[in-house]
Protein backbone atom coordinates (compact mmCIF):
# COMPACT_ATOMS: atom_id res chain seq x y z
CA UNK A 1 0.00 0.00 0.00
CA UNK A 2 0.90 3.62 -1.01
CA UNK A 3 3.01 4.94 2.42
CA UNK A 4 1.04 8.26 2.05
CA UNK A 5 -2.30 5.94 1.67
CA UNK A 6 -1.41 4.72 4.72
CA UNK A 7 -1.17 8.19 6.33
CA UNK A 8 -4.37 9.16 4.90
CA UNK A 9 -6.15 6.26 5.83
CA UNK A 10 -5.28 6.23 9.79
CA UNK A 11 -6.70 10.24 9.85
CA UNK A 12 -9.30 9.16 8.52
CA UNK A 13 -10.09 6.05 10.93
CA UNK A 14 -9.79 8.79 13.83
CA UNK A 15 -12.44 11.05 11.92
CA UNK A 16 -14.88 8.22 11.51
CA UNK A 17 -14.69 7.70 15.49
CA UNK A 18 -15.11 11.38 15.88
CA UNK A 19 -18.23 10.93 13.50
CA UNK A 20 -19.49 7.85 15.09
CA UNK A 21 -19.72 9.73 18.26
CA UNK A 22 -21.37 12.60 16.43
CA UNK A 23 -24.01 10.12 15.17
CA UNK A 24 -24.87 8.72 18.00
CA UNK A 25 -25.69 12.15 20.05
CA UNK A 26 -28.25 13.97 17.19
CA UNK A 27 -28.79 15.08 14.30
CA UNK A 28 -27.08 18.49 14.23
CA UNK A 29 -23.79 16.08 15.56
CA UNK A 30 -24.22 13.64 12.58
CA UNK A 31 -24.01 16.60 9.94
CA UNK A 32 -21.03 18.10 11.78
CA UNK A 33 -19.53 14.19 11.29
CA UNK A 34 -20.45 13.87 8.13
CA UNK A 35 -18.98 17.02 6.57
CA UNK A 36 -15.54 16.37 8.62
CA UNK A 37 -16.05 13.16 6.88
CA UNK A 38 -16.44 14.64 3.54
CA UNK A 39 -13.35 16.98 4.22
CA UNK A 40 -11.44 14.05 4.88
CA UNK A 41 -11.86 12.49 1.61
CA UNK A 42 -11.75 15.27 -0.61
CA UNK A 43 -8.35 15.65 1.09
CA UNK A 44 -7.31 12.72 0.60
CA UNK A 45 -8.11 12.24 -3.09
CA UNK A 46 -6.97 15.21 -4.19
CA UNK A 47 -3.87 14.69 -2.46
CA UNK A 48 -3.77 11.04 -4.44
CA UNK A 49 -5.30 12.04 -7.80
CA UNK A 50 -5.29 15.75 -8.69
CA UNK A 51 -3.15 15.75 -12.21
CA UNK A 52 -0.49 17.44 -10.85
CA UNK A 53 1.46 16.95 -7.47
CA UNK A 54 -0.14 19.36 -4.44
CA UNK A 55 1.49 20.75 -1.23
CA UNK A 56 -0.86 19.15 1.31
CA UNK A 57 0.06 21.35 4.05
CA UNK A 58 -1.05 24.45 1.89
CA UNK A 59 -4.83 22.37 1.37
CA UNK A 60 -5.28 21.67 5.01
CA UNK A 61 -4.23 25.28 5.76
CA UNK A 62 -6.35 26.54 3.22
CA UNK A 63 -8.86 25.03 4.26
CA UNK A 64 -8.95 26.09 7.85
CA UNK A 65 -8.77 29.64 6.59
CA UNK A 66 -11.84 28.74 4.49
CA UNK A 67 -13.71 27.09 7.46
CA UNK A 68 -14.18 30.83 8.84
CA UNK A 69 -14.03 32.70 5.27
CA UNK A 70 -18.36 33.26 5.20
CA UNK A 71 -18.50 34.64 9.23
CA UNK A 72 -17.31 38.49 10.08
CA UNK A 73 -14.29 40.08 8.02
CA UNK A 74 -12.58 39.73 10.78
CA UNK A 75 -12.05 36.04 11.94
CA UNK A 76 -9.44 34.49 10.27
CA UNK A 77 -7.14 31.99 10.49
CA UNK A 78 -3.23 33.27 11.58
CA UNK A 79 -0.86 30.71 10.81
CA UNK A 80 3.20 30.95 12.20
CA UNK A 81 4.46 32.70 9.20
CA UNK A 82 1.89 35.26 9.97
CA UNK A 83 2.10 36.33 13.53
CA UNK A 84 5.12 38.28 13.50
CA UNK A 85 3.36 41.13 11.31
CA UNK A 86 0.42 40.44 13.56
CA UNK A 87 2.14 40.78 16.73
CA UNK A 88 3.75 44.43 15.35
CA UNK A 89 0.34 45.56 14.62
CA UNK A 90 -0.92 44.78 17.80
CA UNK A 91 2.11 46.06 19.91
CA UNK A 92 3.28 48.78 17.53
CA UNK A 93 7.11 46.81 18.17
CA UNK A 94 9.23 44.70 16.13
CA UNK A 95 12.82 44.72 15.83
CA UNK A 96 15.08 46.11 12.99
CA UNK A 97 16.12 49.22 11.41
CA UNK A 98 13.60 51.59 12.11
CA UNK A 99 12.99 52.65 8.49
CA UNK A 100 9.92 52.22 5.81
CA UNK A 101 11.06 50.51 2.43
CA UNK A 102 9.72 50.81 -0.89
CA UNK A 103 10.74 49.41 -4.40
CA UNK A 104 12.58 51.51 -6.73
CA UNK A 105 13.52 50.21 -10.41
CA UNK A 106 15.59 47.28 -9.26
CA UNK A 107 16.37 48.23 -6.02
CA UNK A 108 14.85 49.05 -2.70
CA UNK A 109 15.30 52.40 -1.02
CA UNK A 110 14.61 54.03 1.94
CA UNK A 111 11.25 55.37 1.82
CA UNK A 112 11.42 57.16 5.56
CA UNK A 113 13.74 56.70 8.28
CA UNK A 114 11.88 56.94 11.64
CA UNK A 115 13.79 59.50 13.65
CA UNK A 116 16.09 58.83 16.66
CA UNK A 117 16.12 55.10 15.18
CA UNK A 118 19.01 52.82 13.95
CA UNK A 119 19.01 53.61 10.29
CA UNK A 120 18.42 57.28 11.02
CA UNK A 121 21.40 57.04 13.70
CA UNK A 122 23.27 55.30 11.10
CA UNK A 123 23.04 58.23 8.25
CA UNK A 124 20.27 57.07 6.02
CA UNK A 125 18.25 59.20 4.62
CA UNK A 126 15.17 59.18 2.39
CA UNK A 127 16.18 57.91 -1.21
CA UNK A 128 19.03 56.15 -0.21
CA UNK A 129 19.54 52.44 -2.79
CA UNK A 130 20.15 49.23 -0.63
CA UNK A 131 22.50 47.02 -3.07
CA UNK A 132 23.22 44.27 -0.72
CA UNK A 133 22.29 42.86 2.77
CA UNK A 134 25.54 41.18 4.48
CA UNK A 135 26.68 41.01 0.75
CA UNK A 136 24.13 39.38 -0.81
CA UNK A 137 22.95 41.37 -3.37
CA UNK A 138 19.37 42.82 -3.54
CA UNK A 139 18.79 43.06 -6.84
CA UNK A 140 15.17 42.57 -7.93
CA UNK A 141 14.18 41.54 -4.47
CA UNK A 142 10.56 42.71 -3.41
CA UNK A 143 10.02 45.07 -0.31
CA UNK A 144 8.77 42.32 1.49
CA UNK A 145 11.57 39.98 1.10
CA UNK A 146 14.20 43.03 1.68
CA UNK A 147 12.08 43.88 4.99
CA UNK A 148 12.49 40.61 6.65
CA UNK A 149 16.05 40.46 5.92
CA UNK A 150 16.21 44.26 7.65
CA UNK A 151 13.91 42.65 11.01
CA UNK A 152 16.02 40.21 13.50
CA UNK A 153 16.87 40.11 17.20
CA UNK A 154 17.46 43.19 19.12
CA UNK A 155 21.38 44.22 19.62
CA UNK A 156 22.41 41.58 15.77
CA UNK A 157 23.53 43.96 13.31
CA UNK A 158 23.06 43.75 9.78
CA UNK A 159 25.65 45.29 6.76
CA UNK A 160 23.95 47.26 4.41
CA UNK A 161 25.66 47.97 1.23
CA UNK A 162 24.30 51.77 0.43
CA UNK A 163 24.29 53.96 -2.65
CA UNK A 164 23.59 57.35 -0.77
CA UNK A 165 21.36 59.89 -2.67
CA UNK A 166 23.37 62.96 -2.10
CA UNK A 167 26.77 61.50 -3.53
CA UNK A 168 26.05 58.24 -5.93
CA UNK A 169 28.53 56.51 -3.72
CA UNK A 170 28.31 53.40 -2.43
CA UNK A 171 28.92 53.09 1.02
CA UNK A 172 28.97 50.04 3.69
CA UNK A 173 26.93 50.98 6.73
CA UNK A 174 26.79 48.54 9.88
CA UNK A 175 23.30 48.81 11.60
CA UNK A 176 22.35 47.30 14.85
CA UNK A 177 19.14 46.16 15.19
CA UNK A 178 16.72 47.81 17.88
CA UNK A 179 13.59 47.24 19.68
CA UNK A 180 11.18 49.61 17.29
CA UNK A 181 8.71 51.04 19.15
CA UNK A 182 6.11 53.14 16.91
CA UNK A 183 4.29 55.21 19.24
CA UNK A 184 0.63 55.85 18.86
CA UNK A 185 1.08 59.89 18.70
CA UNK A 186 3.71 60.80 15.98
CA UNK A 187 2.92 64.38 16.68
CA UNK A 188 1.29 67.31 18.83
CA UNK A 189 1.45 70.66 18.88
CA UNK A 190 -0.19 74.35 19.31
CA UNK A 191 -1.85 75.75 16.76
CA UNK A 192 -4.12 79.29 16.48
CA UNK A 193 -2.06 80.10 20.05
CA UNK A 194 -3.98 78.27 22.31
CA UNK A 195 -5.52 75.07 20.42
CA UNK A 196 -3.54 71.95 21.34
CA UNK A 197 -3.32 69.63 19.01
CA UNK A 198 -2.55 65.88 18.89
CA UNK A 199 -2.14 63.45 16.09
CA UNK A 200 -3.27 59.92 17.45
CA UNK A 201 -2.50 56.84 15.00
CA UNK A 202 -3.23 54.10 16.29
CA UNK A 203 -4.50 52.19 19.62
CA UNK A 204 -1.28 50.16 19.69
CA UNK A 205 0.45 49.06 23.42
CA UNK A 206 1.48 51.81 25.51
CA UNK A 207 -0.47 54.82 23.34
CA UNK A 208 -2.70 55.89 26.08
CA UNK A 209 0.76 56.82 27.92
CA UNK A 210 1.96 58.68 24.48
CA UNK A 211 -1.86 60.79 24.91
CA UNK A 212 -1.47 61.70 28.69
CA UNK A 213 2.58 62.74 27.20
CA UNK A 214 1.33 65.06 24.80
CA UNK A 215 -1.43 66.36 26.88
CA UNK A 216 0.11 67.21 29.77
CA UNK A 217 3.05 68.86 27.57
CA UNK A 218 0.72 71.18 25.52
CA UNK A 219 -1.15 72.17 29.10
CA UNK A 220 2.17 73.56 30.30
CA UNK A 221 2.14 75.69 26.81
CA UNK A 222 -0.76 76.91 28.11
CA UNK A 223 -3.56 75.71 25.72
CA UNK A 224 -7.57 76.50 26.35
CA UNK A 225 -8.82 73.60 23.79
CA UNK A 226 -7.97 70.37 22.91
CA UNK A 227 -8.08 68.71 18.95
CA UNK A 228 -7.80 64.73 18.90
CA UNK A 229 -7.05 63.66 15.51
CA UNK A 230 -8.53 60.13 15.01
CA UNK A 231 -8.79 60.42 11.10
CA UNK A 232 -7.56 57.05 9.72
CA UNK A 233 -7.16 55.73 13.24
CA UNK A 234 -7.85 51.88 12.74
CA UNK A 235 -8.15 51.08 16.60
CA UNK A 236 -6.51 47.99 18.17
CA UNK A 237 -6.29 47.58 22.05
CA UNK A 238 -9.10 48.07 23.80
CA UNK A 239 -8.14 48.70 26.92
CA UNK A 240 -5.98 51.65 26.07
CA UNK A 241 -9.05 53.50 24.59
CA UNK A 242 -10.53 52.90 28.35
CA UNK A 243 -7.63 54.62 29.62
CA UNK A 244 -7.43 57.64 26.94
CA UNK A 245 -10.91 58.16 28.08
CA UNK A 246 -10.10 57.76 31.75
CA UNK A 247 -8.01 60.71 30.90
CA UNK A 248 -11.39 62.88 30.31
CA UNK A 249 -14.57 61.87 32.29
CA UNK A 250 -14.70 61.29 35.91
CA UNK A 251 -13.42 58.06 37.70
CA UNK A 252 -16.09 55.08 37.78
CA UNK A 253 -17.71 56.21 34.20
CA UNK A 254 -18.87 53.31 32.09
CA UNK A 255 -17.31 53.74 29.12
CA UNK A 256 -17.87 50.25 26.98
CA UNK A 257 -19.74 46.96 27.35
CA UNK A 258 -19.11 43.87 25.97
CA UNK A 259 -22.08 41.47 24.90
CA UNK A 260 -21.15 38.04 23.43
CA UNK A 261 -22.98 34.19 23.26
CA UNK A 262 -21.01 33.67 26.25
CA UNK A 263 -21.11 34.61 29.81
CA UNK A 264 -17.33 34.76 29.46
CA UNK A 265 -17.41 37.31 26.80
CA UNK A 266 -19.74 40.12 28.08
CA UNK A 267 -17.71 42.47 30.32
CA UNK A 268 -18.51 46.49 31.28
CA UNK A 269 -15.70 48.39 31.16
CA UNK A 270 -15.82 51.95 33.75
CA UNK A 271 -12.66 53.98 34.25
CA UNK A 272 -10.31 53.33 37.29
CA UNK A 273 -8.07 56.42 38.14
CA UNK A 274 -8.44 60.05 38.54
CA UNK A 275 -9.22 62.24 35.29
CA UNK A 276 -6.59 64.73 33.97
CA UNK A 277 -9.15 67.18 32.94
CA UNK A 278 -12.95 66.96 32.55
CA UNK A 279 -13.60 70.69 31.84
CA UNK A 280 -11.45 71.63 28.90
CA UNK A 281 -13.23 71.73 25.38
CA UNK A 282 -12.48 68.85 23.14
CA UNK A 283 -13.05 68.57 19.05
CA UNK A 284 -12.34 64.68 17.97
CA UNK A 285 -12.04 64.63 13.87
CA UNK A 286 -13.11 61.41 12.93
CA UNK A 287 -13.49 60.03 9.04
CA UNK A 288 -14.71 56.67 7.10
CA UNK A 289 -11.48 55.13 8.60
CA UNK A 290 -11.78 55.84 11.86
CA UNK A 291 -12.44 52.44 13.30
CA UNK A 292 -12.84 50.01 16.31
CA UNK A 293 -11.08 51.28 19.43
CA UNK A 294 -11.00 54.91 18.03
CA UNK A 295 -14.65 54.34 17.41
CA UNK A 296 -15.19 53.76 20.99
CA UNK A 297 -12.88 56.96 22.48
CA UNK A 298 -15.00 59.25 19.88
CA UNK A 299 -18.63 57.59 20.72
CA UNK A 300 -18.55 57.32 24.43
CA UNK A 301 -16.72 61.21 23.87
CA UNK A 302 -19.80 61.78 22.09
CA UNK A 303 -22.37 59.78 24.32
CA UNK A 304 -21.13 61.39 27.54
CA UNK A 305 -21.35 64.84 25.98
CA UNK A 306 -17.82 65.38 27.09
CA UNK A 307 -16.36 66.37 22.93
CA UNK A 308 -17.32 67.46 19.77
CA UNK A 309 -17.46 65.60 16.73
CA UNK A 310 -16.30 66.64 13.47
CA UNK A 311 -15.42 65.05 9.96
CA UNK A 312 -17.50 62.18 8.77
CA UNK A 313 -18.90 59.04 9.59
CA UNK A 314 -16.79 56.48 10.99
CA UNK A 315 -16.39 52.77 9.49
CA UNK A 316 -18.52 50.97 11.98
CA UNK A 317 -16.14 47.98 13.56
CA UNK A 318 -18.12 47.10 16.93
CA UNK A 319 -16.71 43.42 17.16
CA UNK A 320 -14.45 41.91 19.86
CA UNK A 321 -11.49 39.75 19.19
CA UNK A 322 -9.72 37.44 21.12
CA UNK A 323 -6.98 35.26 19.89
CA UNK A 324 -7.22 31.45 20.84
CA UNK A 325 -3.91 29.23 20.44
CA UNK A 326 -4.39 25.93 17.94
CA UNK A 327 -1.03 24.87 18.42
CA UNK A 328 2.14 24.71 16.82
CA UNK A 329 2.12 28.45 16.43
CA UNK A 330 -0.65 29.10 14.64
CA UNK A 331 -3.97 31.08 16.25
CA UNK A 332 -7.29 32.07 15.42
CA UNK A 333 -8.39 35.25 16.08
CA UNK A 334 -12.31 34.96 16.32
CA UNK A 335 -14.97 37.57 17.57
CA UNK A 336 -16.75 36.72 20.30
CA UNK A 337 -18.29 39.96 21.06
CA UNK A 338 -19.77 43.39 19.96
CA UNK A 339 -18.69 46.55 21.91
CA UNK A 340 -21.46 48.70 23.01
CA UNK A 341 -21.23 52.26 24.14
CA UNK A 342 -22.44 54.31 26.76
CA UNK A 343 -26.02 55.63 25.25
CA UNK A 344 -26.59 51.53 24.40
CA UNK A 345 -25.89 51.60 20.68
CA UNK A 346 -23.78 49.34 19.08
CA UNK A 347 -20.95 50.76 16.73
CA UNK A 348 -20.98 47.97 14.43
CA UNK A 349 -22.57 48.35 10.62
CA UNK A 350 -25.53 46.37 10.15
CA UNK A 351 -24.34 45.29 7.04
CA UNK A 352 -20.39 44.97 6.83
CA UNK A 353 -20.28 43.36 3.73
CA UNK A 354 -21.24 45.90 1.27
CA UNK A 355 -19.32 49.03 2.28
CA UNK A 356 -18.10 52.41 -0.12
CA UNK A 357 -15.23 52.47 -2.26
CA UNK A 358 -13.68 54.34 1.06
CA UNK A 359 -14.64 52.16 3.18
CA UNK A 360 -17.79 53.97 4.55
CA UNK A 361 -20.61 52.07 5.64
CA UNK A 362 -23.35 54.74 3.46
CA UNK A 363 -27.16 54.70 3.52
CA UNK A 364 -29.01 52.32 6.16
CA UNK A 365 -32.12 51.68 6.26
CA UNK A 366 -34.26 53.36 8.19
CA UNK A 367 -36.17 50.40 9.60
CA UNK A 368 -32.34 49.15 10.49
CA UNK A 369 -31.97 52.28 12.38
CA UNK A 370 -32.78 52.69 16.12
CA UNK A 371 -32.64 55.63 18.15
CA UNK A 372 -30.72 56.79 21.53
CA UNK A 373 -30.04 59.71 23.75
CA UNK A 374 -26.56 61.22 25.24
CA UNK A 375 -26.18 62.07 28.74
CA UNK A 376 -27.69 65.16 27.57
CA UNK A 377 -31.12 64.24 25.76
CA UNK A 378 -29.56 64.42 22.40
CA UNK A 379 -30.46 62.11 19.92
CA UNK A 380 -27.83 59.66 18.44
CA UNK A 381 -28.38 56.72 16.14
CA UNK A 382 -26.80 53.02 15.44
CA UNK A 383 -26.96 51.61 11.86
CA UNK A 384 -23.46 51.37 11.63
CA UNK A 385 -20.32 53.94 13.09
CA UNK A 386 -20.33 57.01 14.76
CA UNK A 387 -22.17 60.23 12.96
CA UNK A 388 -20.58 63.21 14.12
CA UNK A 389 -22.08 66.19 15.36
CA UNK A 390 -20.59 68.74 12.28
CA UNK A 391 -20.16 66.56 9.27
CA UNK A 392 -17.90 67.91 6.59
CA UNK A 393 -17.87 66.38 2.94
CA UNK A 394 -14.40 64.29 2.51
CA UNK A 395 -11.54 65.46 0.98
CA UNK A 396 -10.76 63.44 -1.83
CA UNK A 397 -7.11 63.78 -3.51
CA UNK A 398 -7.65 63.51 -7.33
CA UNK A 399 -6.76 59.74 -8.96
CA UNK A 400 -4.09 61.57 -11.56
CA UNK A 401 -2.73 62.85 -7.98
CA UNK A 402 -2.42 59.58 -6.60
CA UNK A 403 -1.48 57.48 -9.90
CA UNK A 404 1.91 60.05 -9.57
CA UNK A 405 2.63 59.24 -6.00
CA UNK A 406 1.88 55.59 -6.25
CA UNK A 407 4.48 55.56 -9.52
CA UNK A 408 6.49 56.93 -7.39
CA UNK A 409 7.11 60.58 -9.22
CA UNK A 410 6.35 62.69 -6.58
CA UNK A 411 8.99 61.30 -4.22
CA UNK A 412 11.52 61.15 -6.94
CA UNK A 413 11.11 64.99 -7.64
CA UNK A 414 11.30 65.14 -4.24
CA UNK A 415 14.60 63.27 -4.01
CA UNK A 416 15.68 65.62 -6.20
CA UNK A 417 14.60 68.87 -4.85
CA UNK A 418 16.45 67.71 -1.27
CA UNK A 419 19.84 67.24 -3.34
CA UNK A 420 19.63 70.81 -5.06
CA UNK A 421 18.04 72.80 -1.55
CA UNK A 422 20.29 71.37 1.23
CA UNK A 423 19.46 74.96 3.22
CA UNK A 424 16.54 73.02 4.17
CA UNK A 425 12.60 74.41 4.43
CA UNK A 426 10.40 75.95 7.18
CA UNK A 427 7.11 73.63 8.25
CA UNK A 428 5.12 76.17 8.75
CA UNK A 429 5.88 78.77 5.83
CA UNK A 430 7.50 76.21 3.03
CA UNK A 431 5.54 76.71 -0.53
CA UNK A 432 6.58 75.18 -3.90
CA UNK A 433 6.17 78.34 -6.02
CA UNK A 434 4.90 78.34 -9.59
CA UNK A 435 8.55 78.03 -11.19
CA UNK A 436 9.27 75.19 -9.24
CA UNK A 437 6.22 73.63 -10.10
CA UNK A 438 7.00 73.91 -13.64
CA UNK A 439 10.26 72.12 -12.80
CA UNK A 440 8.22 68.91 -11.68
CA UNK A 441 6.05 69.55 -15.43
CA UNK A 442 9.55 69.46 -16.83
CA UNK A 443 10.88 66.32 -14.74
CA UNK A 444 7.39 64.82 -15.84
CA UNK A 445 7.72 64.96 -19.31
CA UNK A 446 9.31 62.13 -20.14
CA UNK A 447 7.70 59.75 -18.03
CA UNK A 448 4.92 57.88 -18.79
CA UNK A 449 1.38 58.14 -15.98
CA UNK A 450 -0.82 54.83 -15.91
CA UNK A 451 -3.86 56.53 -14.88
CA UNK A 452 -7.35 55.96 -16.19
CA UNK A 453 -9.81 57.92 -14.29
CA UNK A 454 -13.33 56.91 -13.22
CA UNK A 455 -15.23 58.60 -15.99
CA UNK A 456 -12.79 56.86 -18.67
CA UNK A 457 -13.47 53.11 -16.57
CA UNK A 458 -17.08 54.00 -17.37
CA UNK A 459 -17.01 54.83 -20.75
CA UNK A 460 -15.06 51.71 -21.74
CA UNK A 461 -18.07 49.73 -19.89
CA UNK A 462 -20.85 51.58 -21.83
CA UNK A 463 -18.74 50.77 -24.96
CA UNK A 464 -19.14 46.89 -23.91
CA UNK A 465 -21.86 46.92 -22.88
CA UNK A 466 -23.17 49.24 -26.14
CA UNK A 467 -21.38 46.18 -28.39
CA UNK A 468 -23.34 43.43 -26.14
CA UNK A 469 -26.63 45.31 -26.40
CA UNK A 470 -25.82 45.65 -30.58
CA UNK A 471 -25.57 49.59 -29.91
CA UNK A 472 -22.04 49.80 -31.06
CA UNK A 473 -22.45 50.94 -34.58
CA UNK A 474 -25.38 53.08 -33.80
CA UNK A 475 -23.00 55.12 -31.12
CA UNK A 476 -19.39 54.28 -31.96
CA UNK A 477 -18.83 58.19 -33.31
CA UNK A 478 -19.93 59.85 -30.40
CA UNK A 479 -18.16 56.84 -27.73
CA UNK A 480 -15.24 58.13 -30.03
CA UNK A 481 -15.77 61.36 -29.57
CA UNK A 482 -15.85 61.40 -25.84
CA UNK A 483 -12.84 58.80 -25.27
CA UNK A 484 -10.87 61.48 -27.45
CA UNK A 485 -12.01 64.37 -24.97
CA UNK A 486 -10.79 62.31 -22.07
CA UNK A 487 -7.62 61.00 -23.32
CA UNK A 488 -5.02 61.50 -21.26
CA UNK A 489 -3.39 64.58 -21.67
CA UNK A 490 -0.66 64.28 -18.84
CA UNK A 491 0.38 68.05 -19.23
CA UNK A 492 -3.56 69.54 -19.00
CA UNK A 493 -3.96 66.73 -15.98
CA UNK A 494 -0.54 68.58 -14.32
CA UNK A 495 -2.11 71.72 -14.47
CA UNK A 496 -6.18 71.28 -13.84
CA UNK A 497 -5.29 69.13 -10.23
CA UNK A 498 -2.05 71.58 -9.77
CA UNK A 499 -3.25 72.05 -5.81
CA UNK A 500 -3.49 68.30 -5.53
CA UNK A 501 -0.48 67.61 -6.72
CA UNK A 502 1.64 70.42 -4.81
CA UNK A 503 0.02 69.70 -2.06
CA UNK A 504 1.50 66.05 -1.96
CA UNK A 505 4.89 67.81 -3.49
CA UNK A 506 5.15 69.88 -0.69
CA UNK A 507 4.50 67.68 2.05
CA UNK A 508 7.24 65.05 0.35
CA UNK A 509 9.69 67.77 0.32
CA UNK A 510 9.10 68.75 4.21
CA UNK A 511 9.61 64.77 5.39
CA UNK A 512 12.83 65.06 3.79
CA UNK A 513 13.76 67.81 6.09
CA UNK A 514 11.94 67.37 9.07
CA UNK A 515 10.49 63.89 9.63
CA UNK A 516 6.96 62.46 9.66
CA UNK A 517 6.19 65.29 12.35
CA UNK A 518 7.02 67.93 10.14
CA UNK A 519 4.31 66.64 7.34
CA UNK A 520 1.77 66.01 10.73
CA UNK A 521 2.89 69.98 12.03
CA UNK A 522 2.27 71.14 8.55
CA UNK A 523 -1.32 69.25 7.93
CA UNK A 524 -2.64 70.36 11.58
CA UNK A 525 -1.82 74.41 10.18
CA UNK A 526 -3.59 73.99 6.47
CA UNK A 527 -5.81 71.16 6.89
CA UNK A 528 -9.46 72.20 6.44
CA UNK A 529 -10.88 69.99 8.37
CA UNK A 530 -8.59 71.05 11.36
CA UNK A 531 -9.52 74.48 10.89
CA UNK A 532 -13.02 73.87 11.20
CA UNK A 533 -12.59 72.21 14.50
CA UNK A 534 -10.58 75.26 15.57
CA UNK A 535 -13.32 77.00 14.53
CA UNK A 536 -15.84 74.82 16.40
CA UNK A 537 -13.47 75.50 19.73
CA UNK A 538 -13.05 79.02 19.32
CA UNK A 539 -17.15 79.82 18.99
CA UNK A 540 -17.73 78.63 22.72
CA UNK A 541 -21.71 79.32 21.67
CA UNK A 542 -21.53 76.82 19.10
CA UNK A 543 -19.34 74.14 21.39
CA UNK A 544 -21.85 74.34 24.00
CA UNK A 545 -25.25 74.28 21.72
CA UNK A 546 -23.97 71.74 20.20
CA UNK A 547 -23.30 69.62 23.28
CA UNK A 548 -26.38 70.46 24.78
CA UNK A 549 -29.28 70.45 21.94
CA UNK A 550 -27.57 69.00 18.68
CA UNK A 551 -29.03 66.01 17.39
CA UNK A 552 -26.73 63.88 15.42
CA UNK A 553 -27.94 63.13 11.28
CA UNK A 554 -30.08 60.14 11.44
CA UNK A 555 -28.66 58.72 8.09
CA UNK A 556 -26.66 60.36 5.68
CA UNK A 557 -24.42 58.62 2.46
Amino acid sequence: MHKKFKKWIVWGALLLIAGGSFAAASQPDFLIGKNIQILFNMFRDVSLFYVDSVDADRLLENAAAGMVSELDPYTELIPEKEMADFEIQATGKYAGIGAIIRKSGDYVMIAQPYKNFPADKAGLVIGDKIVAIDGENIKAYDATKVSSMLKGTPGTSVKLTVEKLLTGEQVDVEIKRERIVISGVPYYGVIDGDVGYILHNDFSEDCSQDVLTAFEALKKEGITSLIIDLRGNGGGILQEAVKILSMFVPKGTTVVSMKGRSEDSNEIFVTATDPVDTEIPIVVLVNSMTASAAEIVSGALQDLDRAVLVGQRTFGKGLVQVTRPLGYNAYLKVTTAKYYIPSGRCIQSVDYAHRNEDGSVGTVPDSLIKEYTTVAGRKVYDGGGIMPDVRLDPNYTSGFTMSLYAQGYIEDFANDYYKRHREGVDVDTFHLSDEEYGQFEAFMSDKEVEYDSETQEALKELRRKAEREKYADRISEELDQIAEKLKEDKVADLESFKDDVRKLLEEEIVLRYHYYEGVARRISLNDPEVRRAVEVLKNGEEYRRILTSQDTPRNVE
